[in-house]
């Protein structure tokens, strides 16, 4: 049943909304605009491998235009990048905390968020690009991250204890030069995109957006999935994961690297959202316990499901769009503070 809540959750957000849609017609137009796309991709290709033009007929249309631009152009790059983003944080937040055994970290512990968030002030400020901001919040989440470990690595290890104080010291840098930023910016101008941009949201995101972090997020999300049952052993103590013969800083460096690549890949298209990695994996432990061969996983599935909720939410309950980390710390703020009253913060 859980595998089916993504999919029901983005065939409601692709007709729901202040245009409103009607089902039947909206699984029409993307059954037949997706088998025209196809037809349309084997006509301009197999022409290259066989020499000879082929020109398939396309199926007819039998809606308005711009219901195919409102599902395609518009909600399907929206609803695929809070999939990307939701899932995406949950299992990087899930893995971090059975990687520092702390029920309290989030993705952001190592510093990726005030990196990106820093490094899109600094291409908002210069340059206003899109590109340039996503291209600029992406390289500096991930640079945050390289001194948080390098500086980590000034005691010949790569103890959780001073990767956690590391990314504080880093988190807290890059948060300096952010607010230098800030204070520097044209106040009518140029700080209320640097101040809407940090507050989270999906309204901006495109098909060629989805195209480029589609991949990172996936392939970094299958490591994850792939060492699941290795951070099991990790969750339970170095020593012990070594006694059982597991290479602790390998795979330290290797889950960190790609939570890493998960979170900077979806900052640098969503803005800073938070709690979304925080919670989502408390409640997934919840369903199927602390075992991360299946954390991993519902964590996935419920985090996409939750921002997509909360981006259908914010898109459609009041005149101006809400941004999400409004949302998402209004909803997550609550709900784990419940969870502390029921002491189902933790491992079991």
């Amino acid at each position: 049943m859980l595998y089916l809540l993504p999919v029901l959750l983005v065939f409601f957000s692709l007709f729901f909304g202040r245009y409103m849609l009607d089902p039947v017609s909206t699984l029409g137009i993307l059954i037949v605009g997706s088998a025209n796309a196809v037809l349309e991709a084997i006509s301009g290709t197999l022409p290259l491998l066989t020499g000879q033009p082929c020109d398939l007929p396309m199926l007819e249309q039998t809606w308005e235009s711009v219901e195919s631009t409102v599902i395609f152009q518009i909600r399907l790059p929206r609803v695929l990048g809070a999939l990307l983003v939701g899932g995406g944080l949950s299992v990087a937040g899930a893995s971090f905390q059975g990687l520092f055994k702390n029920p309290l970290v989030s993705p952001d512990i190592l510093g990726v968020s005030s990196g990106a968030g820093f490094g899109a002030a600094l291409a908002i400020l210069l340059s206003g690009n899109p590109l340039m901001i996503q291209l600029s919040a992406f390289c500096f989440g991930i640079i945050a991250v390289v001194a948080t470990y390098s500086i980590s690595r000034v005691y010949k290890t790569t103890s959780t204890l001073v990767l956690v104080l590391s990314g504080i010291v880093v988190g807290a840098l890059f948060s300096a030069f952010l607010s230098l930023l800030k204070y520097l910016a044209d106040p009518y101008d140029t700080l209320p995109a640097i101040v809407f941009w940090l507050m989270g949201s999906l309204s901006a995101v495109s098909n060629d957006d989805i195209i480029a972090v589609a991949p990172p997020i996936l392939i970094a999300g299958f490591c994850l999935y792939a060492i699941r049952w290795r951070i099991n052993l990790l969750s339970v103590g170095e020593e012990e994961a070594r006694a059982l013969g597991v290479d602790t800083e390998r795979m330290t460096g290797v889950i960190i690297v790609a939570a890493t690549v998960i979170t900077a890949s979806a900052v640098c298209i969503s803005g800073i959202i938070g709690w979304v990695g925080l919670v989502v994996p408390h409640v997934g432990r919840m369903f199927v316990g602390p075992d991360f061969r299946r954390l991993i996983p519902t964590s996935a599935l419920l985090g996409a499901s939750f921002l997509l909720v909360v981006d259908d939410i914010s898109r459609t309950l009041t005149a101006t769009e809400i941004p999400l980390g409004v949302l998402t710390a209004l909803i997550g703020a609550p709900f784990f503070a419940y969870l502390l009253t029921k002491k189902k913060v933790g491992w079991t």
